[in-house]
């Protein structure tokens, strides 16, 4: 029988079919590998399964018949034409059964010696605001096009060559399939210009990714401007008649994310480059009377690519994911997000437990090493202020640093060390030139070194000199290259100001890559997980870790809640002063460690409890036997429940001082599914009913939950697939839940 029901992860009615076991099955939209002239038609088709609780069954695949190559997993189709040049025909989010086009557009569009070319497409579909089958063959390709040569499907190569070097919760490269179409220039004079268009499709996520490759077999050099390496005409995510572009919402139903961010706003929407959503002028039957329903996105840098492409010479673009959402609820939104980031950079799954040291005094730093091993820390970072300089590959250095490493690596503990890029003043020469006023200043930081400097690229190839001789296995890079553009025509990284942006982003990439491959872990406060980094900031106001303790405690778990919408625990540092950091005095500080040991407990359940690695930075972890049994019990305990702590968190109620607070992480596939820590920040213990919601977990029935080590309790779930639980909060305190 069919039943109906709300879905709290989705907001909607979802339609369910009892079988005589009484299990339910979701009735989703799937593809039927039916054709009508020439466009794939998506049926409604049943059983599946929610694929935020089990993916393995959605698997990549390509299929071709006559004039139709269809990329599909079950999740989402993407179906192409090869005639009369490769046209996108169809692009369907089979979840929820939302069409994502609506319009025929060029599948990338080139900037050559100032004039544009499109590659792929078509011309002659009058009606833009919907495609109809019949239509397709009447529409011609334009004279000055790339034209289909050829193409040729794979399975998706790893974009890093990366192995986990320690713990993780992923340490699987992604799966799927790869397809590649040709093109060749129709323009005479682009001759020898062969263009590459590649779309990978992933297994158990509707995701796709899509990368030009140009190469240059003529006998001349070009100037390839700009790329834009995607372009969809979709449909209007509201109907209004007046607006402009930037007051309109924009399709929910596609999510962008590019190799190609920055800008330390530690947000992928904040540091995204490429993402532009614009008008259709030739769609004419929209609402809008100005015709200005931002309904046609395109994917480019903001700043031009502006480089010279030799005779010979072979250039990659930028890489495009395309993340489909078949929900507006923010949570599954954000947990959509954060296994497509689970999935592409498995790196940022790995999660060592460091603190941050400020010294570099051998005594002190085998100190710390000790401490780490005896309390089961996996890593130091000497820190900021620590007197490392990674910069001096002097022989006497490098001797100290190796010496250092080795005692780590004979404890079984990482050893790494921070170094700042950007945020400095080098020279006249080598800092970024303003192309404003034609000297330095007025750079994202103020004064900063340009990548392409001389001293940029000596300080590139100090920093891989220095991790190869003394074996660090850490390295945090504060002030990455943040998108600043230089207008000297001397430095030897870039001609001038046009590419300058392109070639300094290049070599911060070329950097990462290095590290990433070699199994070095980098921190780095901006967005370049795509391009191999682990970490970023969780997202702080530094200043506020000089406020008083128990304003901390609370402030740090708002950001932690505010900072795991869209990425996962792993992917964020938080902060811990055990000494002064920026004043405060004593009242804002851990040291004594002895005196503040309700403090250091808590901030450290808050931070492990979440999953997430704060910088414990001072000069030791424990000063007393009490105080090394704390941190020693905390890791054993963090340790023990690591998987799940380390999974995706539910949202359950945001700190705000006046009444409980806490999260929950969920997991469908590990013995325990899900794993609460709730805080009580009042003067008085609380009693409370809290509502779990345990969708994600893959319980439909009842779950079993215990408080702490106690005994497990049976709960029967609601409709909604809450638990009801009722638990007391000790003042000033916390506590936390297992559901199994």
């Amino acid at each position: 029988m069919l039943v109906t029901e709300s879905n709290p992860a989705t907001s909607e009615i979802i339609i369910y079919q009892k079988n005589k076991n009484m299990k339910k099955t979701q009735l989703l939209f799937g593809l039927v590998t039916s054709l009508y002239s020439g466009i794939a038609i998506a049926q409604v088709k049943a059983p599946a399964t929610d694929w935020l609780i089990s993916h393995q069954s959605y698997t990549a695949t390509v299929t071709e018949k006559d004039k139709e190559i269809t990329l599909s997993n079950g999740l989402l189709s993407r179906s192409f034409r090869i005639t009369p040049n490769v046209i996108c025909t169809d692009y369907r989010n089979l979840v929820s059964g939302e069409q994502l086009l609506r319009a025929i557009k060029p599948e990338a569009r080139l900037t050559i010696n100032g004039h544009d070319y499109m590659i792929g497409g078509a011309q002659g579909q009058k009606q833009q605001a919907y495609l109809l089958p019949a239509w397709l063959d009447n529409l011609k390709a334009g004279s000055t096009d790339f034209i289909y040569s050829g193409h040729q499907v794979t399975s998706i190569s790893p974009y890093l060559k990366w192995q986990a070097n320690g713990w993780c919760s992923n340490p699987k490269q992604p799966t799927g399939k790869e397809l590649t179409f040709s093109y060749e220039a129709q323009a005479p004079e682009l001759k020898g210009i062969h263009v590459k268009v590649h779309y990978d499709i992933f297994d158990g996520i509707p995701l796709i990714s899509k990368w030009l490759e140009i190469t240059n077999q003529g006998g001349l050099p070009v100037k390839l401007q700009q790329v834009v390496n995607e372009i969809l005409a979709t449909p209007e995510e509201e109907s209004a008649v007046v607006g402009g572009v930037n007051k309109m919402q924009v399709p929910h139903g596609i999510y962008i994310e590019s190799n190609y961010a920055f800008n330390n706003a530690m947000k992928a929407n904040l540091s995204d480059q490429t993402t532009h959503w614009k008008a259709d002028s030739t769609y004419t039957s929209q609402v809008n009377y100005d015709l200005q329903t931002p309904c046609l996105l395109e994917v480019y840098p903001i700043v031009p690519v502006g480089i010279t492409l030799a005779a010979g010479e072979h250039f990659e673009s930028i890489r495009t994911y395309e993340l489909l959402f078949d929900s507006y609820d923010r949570e599954r939104n954000g947990l959509a997000k954060r296994r497509f980031y689970r999935t592409i950079a498995p790196w940022t799954t790995e999660n060592p437990i460091f603190m941050h040291l400020v010294s570099t005094e051998p005594v002190k730093v085998k100190a710390i090493i000790d401490q780490c091993a005896a309390t089961g820390y996996e890593g130091v970072i000497l820190s900021f202020g620590s007197g490392l300089n990674m910069e001096d590959t002097g022989a006497a250095n490098i001797a100290k640093f190796k010496a250092l490493a080795d005692y780590a690596h004979s404890k079984k503990i990482l050893l790494g060390g921070y170094s700042l890029f950007s945020s400095r003043r080098i020279s006249e020469e080598d800092d970024v030139i303003n192309p404003a006023t034609g000297k330095t200043g007025g750079a994202f930081f103020g004064n900063a070194p340009c990548m392409g400097s001389k001293w940029g690229l000596g300080y590139l190839q100090k920093i891989k000199s220095f991790i190869s001789a003394t074996g660090f296995d850490i390295f945090e890079n504060d002030g990455p290259y943040p998108g600043d553009v230089c207008a000297s025509t001397t430095h030897p990284g870039h001609t001038g100001l046009e590419d300058s942006q392109w070639k300094q982003m290049q070599l911060q990439k070329g950097l990462y890559h290095w590290l990433n491959e070699k199994g070095v872990y980098v921190n780095a406060p901006d967005w370049y997980f795509m391009d191999g980094t682990n970490k970023i900031a969780l997202g702080y106001r530094e200043v506020n870790f000089s406020l008083p303790r128990t304003e901390q405690l609370i402030l740090n778990r708002q950001n932690i809640f505010d900072g795991t919408w869209e990425k996962t625990p792993s992917m964020g540092w938080g902060f811990v002063p055990l000494s002064e950091y920026q004043g405060g005095g004593a009242a804002a500080t851990l040291e004594p460690l002895k005196d503040h040991l309700d403090a250091y407990d808590q901030l450290m359940a808050q931070y492990y409890g979440a999953g997430v690695q704060a910088c414990y930075r001072g000069p030791r972890l424990y000063d007393t036997d009490s105080t090394k049994n704390l941190v020693k019990n905390m890791i054993t305990w963090y340790k023990k429940y690591r998987n799940i702590l380390n999974t995706d968190i539910i949202h359950l109620r945001r700190a705000d001082g006046r009444d409980w607070d806490g999260i929950m992480h969920v997991s469908a596939q590990l013995p325990q599914k899900a794993f609460v820590m709730l805080y009580n920040p009042t003067q008085q213990a609380i009693a409370r009913e809290v509502a779990l919601p345990l969708y994600y977990s893959g319980l439909t029935q009842s779950v079993r939950i215990r408080e702490k080590e106690g005994a497990l309790k049976t709960y029967t779930l609601d409709r909604s697939y809450n638990a009801h639980v009722k638990v007391t909060i000790p003042a000033n305190g916390y506590t936390w839940l297992v559901a199994e």
